[in-house]
């Protein structure tokens, strides 16, 4: 694990100049270019809360800047699950012709969605603005909880990018699971509006529950978030981390055969 982040390290030059060029490359062709950053989000923002504020009764009076909060962090995780599983199989172009470090691959997909992430803040804060919810020193938390975010999707994109190059299938696999993570995740609800059966020691089984409930939390309940669950997701990422390095460093040498 030490020595995957060290090269991660000594390859940040690399890393960073990747990161702007898949950023670049993801809205060449596209008119609206960079600003689809800020549409993508907010056009899925506006469906449900279209749906599940308008249509069904909810009695949150600020449900759209309540989905936001929690929508923009799942959007930067299941991006980067996605992309990142088929992130080693997907680049024979670099992985056969040169002696490319391949643990750079999956952190420039998790790398690229951050930005995108980071990129979205205002326009949550100014969403947040429209429905009187300005911002607090509970802001200051969105740092460690982010660090904490893209630790666990890291860990978790290492272990996947690895599998997938013997196993082709997953990513496909790994799609279907996250449609279905989304709807367990309390992204478009919240967790004390959860059947009594399924309250928070079985919903924190699923680390993103947590994390999510962690930004709304300090983006739009403005208090601090709940510690004990973000130290039971600290302790998933360091040791998912530690397999995933452990499996991506095995079969590292296989990958220019396999693919």
């Amino acid at each position: 694990m030490i020595k995957n982040l060290r090269e991660l390290y000594q390859y940040r030059a690399l890393l960073w100049s990747l990161t702007v060029r898949e950023l670049r490359a993801r809205y060449r062709a596209s008119v609206l270019g960079f600003l689809w950053t800020f549409l993508n989000p907010t056009l899925s923002m506006a469906v449900y809360a279209l749906v599940f504020g308008k249509l069904m009764p909810n009695p949150d009076s600020h449900y759209p800047y309540t989905v936001f909060a929690a929508l923009l962090p799942w959007i930067y995780f299941s991006s980067s699950i996605a992309g990142g599983a088929s992130s080693v199989s997907d680049r024979r172009d670099l992985l056969t012709k040169v002696r490319f470090p391949a643990q750079v691959l999956p952190a420039t997909v998790v790398a690229t969605n951050l930005v995108n992430y980071l990129l979205s803040l205002p326009l949550l804060i100014a969403l947040g603005l429209v429905f009187g919810v300005t911002p607090t020193w509970h802001f200051a938390f969105f740092i460690p909880m982010v660090l904490l975010q893209t630790l666990f999707t890291l860990a978790l994109t290492y272990l996947l990018s690895a599998l997938n190059v013997a196993f082709r299938d997953l990513q496909h696999i790994v799609v279907n699971l996250l449609q279905l993570a989304f709807f367990l995740t309390p992204v478009l609800w919240r967790i004390g509006l959860a059947p009594e059966w399924a309250h928070r020691p079985i919903l924190y089984l699923n680390p993103m529950a947590a994390l999510v409930n962690g930004y709304r939390d300090i983006f739009v309940d403005q208090h601090l978030p709940h510690y004990k669950p973000l130290l039971a997701v600290t302790g998933v990422s360091f040791a998912l981390l530690w397999v995933g390095s452990v499996v991506f460093e095995r079969r590292r040498e296989e990958f220019a055969e396999l693919i």
